[in-house]
């Protein structure tokens, strides 16, 4: 093993260990399944490392990440399996912070569309323009996914304390 294949290992650990979080937070976003969460998180490392892809910044290194993670759920999600066998599991949410493990919660009951958007909006700090730009939306469409989502978690949200009265 020359010194050029323990750089690009060590560069993989050192991408693995600072992008893994967001993509197993970002496919299970997508996905609602811890399970095809972890094998997605699997799949994007083992693609960035066959294509070694040199990256002009951070940001770009992080957006090819993110883009990546979406498609392979795309594909996870239409796959024949997918369809014909349902998840036994809940979802397991790492969080322990009571409220914001609710909010988690209701976020996870999204439908799918805004499920992304509200993740990587809150979660992974990106603006409107960004979101649409990796999504491959436009930038209209994105802000209505986020305002209906929010008034989805809204209702959600105000319901279940109406309940709790």
């Amino acid at each position: 093993m020359g010194s050029n294949d323990t750089d690009n290992n060590e560069n993989l650990a050192m991408l693995v260990n600072k992008y893994s979080d967001m993509v197993l937070r970002l496919a299970l976003s997508h996905l609602g399944n811890l399970a095809d969460a972890q094998d997605v998180c699997q799949e994007v490392f083992i693609k960035l490392f066959k294509h070694q892809i040199p990256f002009n910044d951070s940001e770009h290194e992080k957006a090819w990440i993110i883009r990546v993670t979406i498609n392979t759920c795309i594909d996870v999600s239409r796959s024949p399996w997918k369809r014909w066998f349902s998840p036994l599991e809940k979802v397991p949410l790492p969080n322990t912070n009571k409220e914001s493990m609710e909010v988690v919660t209701f976020v996870l009951k999204l439908p799918r569309k805004y499920r992304l958007v509200i993740h990587l909006y809150y979660y992974e700090g990106y603006k409107t323009a960004e979101i649409a730009e990796l999504l491959k939306l436009k930038e209209s469409t994105v802000r209505t996914q986020l305002k209906r989502a929010k008034g989805l978690l809204k209702e959600e949200i105000i319901g279940g304390f109406d309940d709790d009265l």
